[in-house]
């Protein structure tokens, strides 16, 4: 019940505040350090496979040990110090009130501003693909997408690995808080490499690889049971719960990643809309499948309602894990 009650002041942190600005965030550290570890790999290994496979080793094994270091140094001072710095520190690993306000900003310009321009600039701080050309509908649907994928970057996955490092307590004679919180910068460490050098260019495609197919491992587990945890919150919402599940088992694997699709499909069947399709990166266009069907037009009230939802499917999601281990530990 303790352990539970940390991971929730965690989350409650992350609601309350989100993520300052004046201090440098651990997540920017550790972009820091892939950084780093590329251009020494890169110049020691030939082979990009090779170099590609030990950044992701060093960065795993540099920000975990820096994590490790910084419980360790707090448990020497006591073990409530330890409690406060691993509370923070597991804070800072979800994103959820940051992911809500930037997608509010998209939705403030379209409906409150009433500019699409602005609209399409927010829209562009959230997402990859160019923006400068798009619609209404189509800036709505961008958001609405890249709310209901980072719902598992941002928010359940790094919880459940929390949850599932937390386990280990007993092995390593160490708090089930301590354990949680490397658990959590082990996944963010994954995730930041994905977005930082997994792209399918010809930089980073070989050298890119091990952290892409290792982030795709990572969120294979949390990204479904998001999913449902979707169409579940769809009926508490009173949306379209059962159009949800549908396209969700028929589209969810159409997506490029296999993963992003489906929280995506369950957003897009919940609202009745049509997601994914034709989207310019870098000026070239990328044939993308579409998720749902086109029953609506997507809406700026959209981005609230998926707001909502993915807050709704969180909190599902962080019930059923942190009652599943109460249901184990005892």
């Amino acid at each position: 019940m303790i352990f539970s009650l940390q991971i929730l002041v965690s989350i409650l942190l992350d609601a309350m505040i989100g993520d300052p600005h004046w201090y440098t965030h651990p997540v920017r550290g550790i972009g820091r350090v892939i950084q780093g570890s590329e251009r020494i790999t890169r110049t020691a290994i030939a082979n990009p496979y090779l170099a590609g496979l030990v950044t992701v080793l060093a960065v795993t094994g540099i920000s975990c040990g820096i994590v490790f270091f910084i419980l360790m140094a707090a448990n020497s001072i006591s073990s409530s110090v330890e409690v406060i710095v691993g509370v923070v520190l597991l804070y800072t690993t979800i994103a959820a009130r940051d992911l809500l306000r930037h997608s509010t900003a998209v939705y403030d310009q379209l409906e409150g501003q009433n500019s699409l321009a602005q609209a399409r600039l927010a829209v562009g701080r959230i997402v990859g693909r160019d923006t400068s050309d798009l619609d209404e509908q189509g800036v709505c649907r961008a958001a609405i997408e890249t709310v209901a994928e980072n719902m598992v970057d941002g928010i359940t996955a790094p919880l459940f690995f929390a949850v599932a490092a937390s386990f280990f307590a007993q092995f390593f004679h160490s708090s089930p808080l301590s354990c949680a919180v490397l658990g959590a910068y082990f996944y963010k460490s994954v995730n930041t490499m994905d977005s930082m050098i997994a792209y399918k260019n010809e930089k980073y495609f070989k050298f890119g690889r091990v952290a892409a197919k290792l982030d795709d491992a990572v969120n294979f587990i949390p990204a479904r049971i998001s999913g449902i945890c979707l169409i579940i919150a769809a009926f508490f919402l009173k949306l379209d719960y059962r159009k949800a599940a549908n396209v969700f088992f028929r589209d969810r694997l159409k997506h490029s990643s296999p993963n992003a699709g489906h929280t995506e499909a369950a957003a897009a069947g919940a609202m009745g809309i049509r997601l994914g399709g034709p989207s310019f990166y870098f000026n070239k266009l990328v044939e993308k499948p579409y998720l749902g069907d086109d029953d609506n037009d997507a809406v700026p009230a959209d981005i609230k309602m998926t707001n909502r939802l993915v807050i709704v499917g969180s909190v599902i999601f962080i019930v059923c894990l942190l009652g599943l281990r109460l249901f184990i530990v005892g």
